[in-house]
């Protein structure tokens, strides 16, 4: 009979030689000890790297900006979320207490730490040349779909650019309030330019989504 981490691993197209990086990159903090914070933070590294050397290799002529902003697309949190819903990962996480009933299975920021997981998990099972392997094939929509001329600048950026250009000191950011759940915060960020003479508030579910809305709102009205 074949197994749910069977079906998980025929999506993915990987077999585990240890089944038990597999089970734990899928454990969330919330169920045990035993969780996958540890493989998180190894497959982020796992995953930068992958993705910089790809996109190196297929844009020789991007500068350094140009592949900053591809790989950003890439690796955030959204389009991780976005991947992990496609390979279904949410049907096969492990989730405890309120991080179960509050729909964590379909959290961006569980589901973008689970892949990560996963990725970390294939990276210490097989090496970097199967994490490789398994990333272009997991990716492969995403980075199918990157246009260098269609990779725009994040406001932050484009505003900190703009300032100096201008001769103007550059922005600062200030967190004025944190609410919600701890699964689904949400952050409200302002943003001072000109020693505080002008001032926009952002908002968003992260402090730096916080912070590029008030960037792009102060965007908007420098132009």
């Amino acid at each position: 009979m074949i197994s749910n981490l069977d079906k998980l691993e025929s999506i993915v197209g990987y077999h585990f030689l240890d089944s038990r990086l597999l089970d734990r990159a899928l454990t969330h903090r919330s169920f045990s000890g035993f969780n996958n914070e540890r493989l998180e933070f190894l497959g982020d590294s796992v995953l930068g790297v992958i993705v910089s050397t790809i996109l190196y290799r297929l844009y020789a002529e991007s500068e350094e900006g140009e592949l900053t902003r591809m790989r950003a697309q890439v690796v955030k949190k959204d389009t991780l979320a976005q991947i992990a819903r496609r390979l279904q990962l949410g049907n096969y996480l492990k989730l405890g207490g309120s991080a179960s009933k509050g729909g964590g299975t379909d959290n961006d920021s569980i589901l973008a730490d689970a892949l990560e997981s996963l990725i970390g998990a294939v990276y210490l099972d097989a090496g970097l040349e199967q994490a490789q392997i398994s990333v272009e094939e997991i990716f492969e929509e995403e980075l199918s779909a990157i246009d260098p001329r269609l990779t725009a600048k994040d406001p932050k950026t484009e505003l900190q650019e703009l300032l100096q250009g201008k001769g103007m000191l550059l922005p600062k950011y200030k967190v004025e309030s944190i609410s919600g759940s701890s699964h689904e915060p949400g952050f409200v960020v302002s943003c001072y330019v000109e020693e505080d003479q002008l001032v926009q508030i952002g908002t968003g579910p992260s402090r730096k989504s916080a912070e590029q809305a008030a960037a792009k709102n102060i965007l908007l009205i420098l132009r």
